[in-house]
């Protein structure tokens, strides 16, 4: 009689722990690609960037007796303060801080394990972004043809005032690119890694080097205020929009993450759990 019940108090035990088996393994990705929409979105980028060579070509720069007629009194008043700015030195550091938050995505990208096992994805989504925001802001520029602040300075160069680019200051390509990819970063960080202490240090730094970029083009003469703003939140828009599209959205996050399926190993029969949890 002992034995018989040491054997049934056995065979439930063998049951109750073969019957809920949980396993970590790495979560299915945040974001997912699909061809039709990657291919749209990538088209549209090469469309856009495209369209903006053939419009810059067709820029004609000033003339030296445009140049000699310009009056800084006849910029609005809140952008009038940039024509007093001309410095290469704030154009180069403008340039340092950009690459500085490109590289810094690229280092989170390669450097953590849950983004890395992630990285085309990442890459792919990275690079409409970038194809989209520069294509359609140096299209915009194109269109507007407006002159930049250090055209007004007397102190800037005349070979400088007398070229395409110094024509083409509305909106910032720097502001853009720099706002898009710091909001990018923003965003598949904190989707990668939704508990971590990390996630306002990432939004400072890269935000902090994206106004450092475009107050750097303010300080080099190269932008207006309104050139910035503009290109802050249309990169801003395209840098948030992009991840936004490529989210994977299914009925709960408990759903995406659990899997319950029978088990049966012979001897014994139950429910095999599987939670999947992301590792870091």
């Amino acid at each position: 009689m002992k034995g018989s019940c040491r054997k049934k108090i056995l065979g439930l035990l063998v049951f109750f722990q073969s019957t809920f088996i949980v396993s970590a393994s790495l979560a299915q990705s945040p974001y997912a690609l699909k061809t039709g929409r990657e291919l749209t979105l990538l088209g549209a980028g090469v469309a856009s960037f495209g369209t903006s060579v053939l419009l810059g070509s067709t820029v004609d720069p000033l003339t030296s007796a445009q140049v000699a007629s310009l009056n800084r009194t006849e910029v609005n008043t809140f952008d009038r303060s940039a024509t007093y700015h001309w410095s290469p030195t704030a154009d180069k550091l403008s340039d340092v801080a950009l690459a500085g938050n490109v590289a810094t995505l690229g280092l989170l990208a390669l450097g953590t394990k849950t983004m890395r096992q992630d990285f085309k994805t990442v890459a792919v989504m990275y690079i409409e972004t970038i194809a989209l925001s520069s294509g359609i802001e140096r299209t915009v520029k194109a269109i507007t043809q407006r002159s930049r602040p250090f055209v007004h300075n007397p102190a800037a160069p005349l070979e400088e005032k007398l070229t395409r680019d110094a024509s083409q200051s509305f909106f910032s390509g720097h502001a853009t690119i720099s706002f898009s990819t710091a909001v990018f970063m923003g965003e598949v960080f904190r989707h990668y890694f939704p508990h971590s202490r990390l996630k306002p240090v990432v939004w400072v730094g890269a935000l902090g080097l994206a106004s450092a970029s475009s107050i750097l083009r303010y300080e080099a003469g190269l932008h207006y205020p309104t050139d910035l703003l503009a290109g802050a939140a249309f990169g801003s828009l395209v840098g948030w929009g992009i991840p936004k599209l490529h989210e994977v959205k299914n009925q709960s996050e408990l759903g995406r993450r659990l899997d319950i399926q029978p088990w049966s190993n012979g001897a014994a029969n139950g429910i095999y759990l599987r939670l999947a949890v992301f590792s870091r």
